[in-house]
């Protein structure tokens, strides 16, 4: 961060997905979406545990899911998806960069959600594209 007086959060910060990466490989911005069939111009995480395993459960792809500790190596802010939007604030502590994220490690070992919890997620998820609303502000 720039300005250490002015940090929008603390960390630690998470990167859920399911691409295999190395620690001190650098996720950046302008790759495919993890989500949908474009290149996105920002790179997504977050400092919730929870948001990240949403991330890794939810991402497109039969590769193992994965959660990586990140360090952002620039500016970030709020991720405008979901702030605001279903509760006031940032609850989910989600952010996004036009700056690289370093992998700092992997977390080895964390608990899915259920398998029910997963399958409501993406029957939400597939109504809300049916009806035009799934739509990412990138």
């Amino acid at each position: 961060m720039s300005d250490k007086k002015n940090i929008l959060d603390p960390g630690p910060f998470f990167h859920g997905t399911k691409a295999e990466l190395k620690i001190g490989d650098l996720l950046e911005p302008l790759h495919l979406s993890n989500y949908q069939d474009k290149k996105s111009n920002h790179i997504y995480f977050t400092a919730t545990l929870n948001a990240a395993k949403w991330g890794a459960e939810l991402a497109r792809s039969n590769s193992k899911e994965r959660i990586y500790i990140v360090e952002p190596l620039g500016d970030f802010e709020n991720d405008p998806n979901l702030t605001d939007k279903k509760f006031p604030g940032n609850p989910t502590r989600s952010y996004r960069s036009k700056s690289p994220l370093k992998i700092v490690a992997e977390l080895s070992s964390w608990e899915r959600h259920s398998d029910e919890e997963i399958n409501h997620m993406l029957t939400s998820l597939k109504k809300l594209s049916e009806e035009g609303k799934n739509v990412i502000y990138d």
